[in-house]
């Protein structure tokens, strides 16, 4: 009952509740990443792989620049990556505009996390049962090292919850994501400004 009803009525009421309150934030963390972007906005929004891999937008604040080496190519997460990102990344910040995409139904309050439609064919079957339930704005996986632990073990975690998702599950992983935003861990791997990217092996 919860999984196919109140878990939805539950994101509705706190994903509005929220938006509402946050408004204030939202404003001035909109306004702040416009100026320190250089140009390149304050949102972003991606294509993402939704419950059954259905396709819809998501929407983050954007934490980085456009800055590009003489090429034209994007430099490194690292270096686009400014001050004031690296602070709106490290309050996860970044994450609250996905609270529009949870009251419109593409994600849920808590799931696996929704990423790049370029891994979809790289699953495993397994690994592909992450979409079974709608992707989260935070996790099992999130509350087990985020960023710090392999991709191996992150969808291990997203599978685990697949096929625990209950509302004391939920609870907990809500508890467990404020803590960890308050002392602000897992936000890098150990070898990135953010996450490297999956290439089916890692």
């Amino acid at each position: 009952m919860y999984r196919r009803f109140f878990k939805r009525l539950f994101d509705i009421i706190i994903s509005f509740t929220a938006l509402v309150c946050l408004s204030p934030i939202l404003v001035v963390v909109t306004i702040w990443l416009h100026f320190a972007n250089k140009g390149a906005g304050a949102f972003f929004l991606q294509e993402r792989p939704g419950k059954n891999a259905k396709i819809f937008k998501i929407i983050k604040y954007k934490t980085m620049t456009d800055e590009r080496d003489e090429n034209g190519q994007l430099l490194p997460d690292a270096a686009r990556l400014t001050k004031v990102g690296r602070l709106v990344r490290s309050t996860s910040i970044d994450e609250l505009p996905q609270l529009i995409n949870v009251l419109k139904g593409d994600m849920s309050l808590i799931g696996p996390r929704p990423l790049l439609i370029q891994y979809l064919p790289l699953y495993s079957p397994t690994q592909a049962r992450r979409h079974e339930v709608r992707p989260g704005i935070t996790g099992w996986a999130q509350c087990n090292g985020r960023n710090a632990i392999s991709w191996q073990d992150k969808f291990a975690l997203d599978v685990w919850y697949v096929d625990n998702v209950s509302l004391i599950t939920d609870i907990k992983i809500i508890f467990i994501t404020i803590k960890k935003v308050l002392v602000r861990s897992d936000i890098s791997s150990a070898t990135s400004a953010t996450m490297e990217p999956f290439n089916g092996n890692n």
